[in-house]
């Protein structure tokens, strides 16, 4: 059995979010990660983006909102625009892994990132808390708490719960994979080869007392 160590995500300085805090503003969920509605990516903030570092924007939206949610500084910002619809049927997880390699890059480049969709509430929040469920092994409920202490106002519509919660299962694994040394992965492919042989010279042992069995009858 492998053990998967959480890796403790750091404090943030941002003040927590409290429910006074009108929804127009962004928020800071860990440090250097902000999630907030399209009215935080306006052409006139751009001085309040560039006063908190940001240098990197999630632009979420459903191609029916690309006129009115767009990217307002493609030259002076880099960019990551989703086509996401806010529908319980959408599916959601086929965005995180491009969305976590956006803010990785980001990250390792010491830039800031701000995560929007059009009220920073259902597809923005789902993204942001699988990006700190992967990032620090943390389960969908945890990850839910910890964005909701700072920004009291999301809610991700019933459908990217359930993809959420199912997303636990499929990080873990791939954790998993990546803490087995290459001799246990060695082992683990031996065994299961070992298991198929056994299970094919059966059936042929099977097979051949079937035919003995048809000659002597």
């Amino acid at each position: 059995i492998i053990n998967v160590t959480k890796q403790q995500y750091p404090a943030c300085e941002a003040s927590i979010c409290s429910k006074r805090s009108r929804r127009k503003y962004k928020h800071e969920i860990v440090p250097g990660l902000f999630l907030g509605p399209y009215s935080a990516a306006l052409k006139s903030k751009l001085p309040i983006l560039e006063g908190h570092g940001i240098t990197h924007i999630v632009c979420v939206r459903q191609d029916i909102e690309a006129n009115f949610i767009k990217p307002n500084f493609p030259h002076t910002l880099r960019y990551l625009v989703l086509d996401i619809a806010d529908n319980p049927v959408e599916n959601i997880i086929r965005f995180f892994p491009s969305t976590k390699e956006f803010i990785d890059g980001c990250f390792a480049t010491e830039g800031k990132v701000l995560v929007h969709g059009n009220a920073g509430i259902s597809r923005s929040a789902a993204l942001v808390i699988a990006y700190l469920m992967e990032t620090f092994g943390m389960k969908y409920r945890e990850a839910f708490s910890h964005v909701q202490e700072r920004r009291f106002c999301i809610n991700p519509n019933v459908g990217f719960v359930h993809q959420l919660q199912e997303y636990e299962a499929i990080y873990l694994a791939k954790l998993t994979i990546k803490m087995m040394s290459p001799m246990q992965m060695g082992r683990s492919f031996s065994l299961q080869a070992g298991s198929l042989k056994r299970s094919l010279e059966e059936d042929e042992d099977f097979g051949a007392m079937q035919v003995t069995a048809a000659q002597n009858g």
